[in-house]
């Protein structure tokens, strides 16, 4: 069954498509890491008791990717091959979409989503884009997934982004999802989110909350499951956007 979807009416213009994105975003580890004692030196994995992390301590500036995969149609279990290849027939794919929620420093804000194409956002006066979409993967079969980019030379320019995932399409089953978000700074480690400790029947997860401070960004896990689609994140994060109906 397909949810209801929305989309924001009121955000900025759409600024030109971007040119492609530069180092560090080829889904290979970056270089660098942490050391120490029992910490990856690949990946940092952001956790109710360790919820943020500074991209200045882990690779700064550049091109910020943030990667969605997920799994679009768990395989069956059990019952034999043919039971199997039925359920899985049964099972209706689940298209799961990346997308965030913006505020520049500027006042403008808005959202940044495969939906009523407003795949880039900029601030006003700025001539190229801060944050885009790179696509939509409708399948979930592609092993990139989806990619939101965010071109941390206009860090000063950011207030807040709020990295989001909506189920456009499927039952809302966040478990079968198994959905993992991953951020891929310029240098330094990987930084992880897993849409862990899914609700049943939410069609809409706020990942991480990314804010700016004095021009170094942060990053916050928030994996916090949402009933409804955008206009509930956005009453959620008091965004104060206003919203229609839409499709893709």
């Amino acid at each position: 069954m397909k949810g209801r979807t929305e989309m924001g009416i009121d955000y900025t213009k759409r600024a030109p498509q971007p040119p492609a994105a530069s180092a560090g975003t080829d889904g290979s580890a970056p270089a660098g890491g942490v050391s120490g004692g029992g910490v990856s030196l690949s990946k940092v994995r952001l956790t109710k008791a360790a919820p943020t992390v500074s991209l200045a301590k882990h690779g700064s500036g550049g091109m910020l990717r943030v990667n969605l995969n997920w799994n679009a149609r768990p395989p069956a279990k059990g019952g034999g091959l043919f039971k199997r290849l039925t359920a899985a027939l049964d099972t209706q794919a689940i298209d799961l979409d990346l997308g965030c929620l913006w505020e520049f420093t500027d006042g403008s804000k808005g959202v940044v989503q495969a939906l009523g194409n407003s795949f880039t956002a900029a601030p006003k006066g700025v001539g190229e884009p801060v944050i885009w979409l790179d696509g939509d993967d409708r399948s979930g079969t592609n092993s990139a997934g989806e990619n939101l980019f965010v071109n941390l030379a206009h860090v000063a320019s950011i207030r807040r982004i709020l990295v989001f995932a909506f189920i456009y399409e499927g039952v809302p089953n966040w478990a079968a999802a198994d959905g993992v978000v991953t951020l891929f700074p310029v240098s330094g480690p990987q930084i992880e989110v897993l849409l862990d400790e899914p609700r049943s029947g939410a069609r809409s997860c706020a990942i991480a909350m990314l804010t700016s401070d004095g021009g170094e960004l942060s990053v916050r896990r928030e994996v916090n499951y949402v009933d409804g689609s955008q206009s509930a994140l956005d009453a959620a994060y008091q965004w104060g956007l206003r919203w229609a109906p839409g499709r893709k």
